[in-house]
């Protein structure tokens, strides 16, 4: 499949539409255009209109991903800031976000829910290898060690299930 080059208006246009419709990192832009064949220079010219423009800006972008991941896909800090860096958002940004759009209280009833949901699978909840799955489970989804063995200890995390 050979794919059409595009002129630097024409990726300027795109990624202005894109950018409308959802929210961008700069990272993911700068991919987009290097594979329409746009130049390292013009890109960055480029970037600088978006940026200018608040088509693009990477600190609402944290922002955005933070609570879309936190509040639909019940994510973990952990799996969080990992999917950020990979985005190359920087540190300081991560944990800002983050800091501002997980609310603690919230944060720990999106995982005893992630764990009753869990749970209500197995035959023999509170076996030593169920527990451990559940472990694992919950850490696959980005949360604290620390915070899903103190849930696992929490009686009320195995109310309301069939044990």
């Amino acid at each position: 499949m050979i794919r059409r080059r595009l002129t630097p208006l024409q990726a300027l246009q795109r990624l202005e539409s894109l950018c409308s419709r959802s929210e961008q990192c700069e990272s993911e832009l700068y991919t987009k255009l290097s594979r329409w064949g746009i130049s390292s220079a013009m890109a960055e010219k480029i970037m600088e209109r978006l940026r200018a423009g608040r088509y693009v800006d990477d600190v609402r972008f944290a922002h955005a991903f933070v609570r879309d991941k936190y509040l639909f896909q019940r994510w973990g800090r952990i799996k969080i800031s990992a999917a950020l860096r990979l985005k190359r958002i920087e540190s300081d940004t991560i944990s800002a976000a983050i800091d501002e759009e997980i609310d603690e209280s919230t944060y720990h009833a999106n995982l005893m829910a992630l764990i009753r949901a869990k749970v209500r699978q197995l035959e023999q909840p509170r076996s030593y290898d169920n527990r451990t799955r559940l472990l694992r489970f919950a850490a696959g989804r980005g949360y604290e060690p620390a915070i899903i063995i103190k849930t696992l200890n929490d009686d009320a995390t195995w109310e309301e299930t069939v044990c």
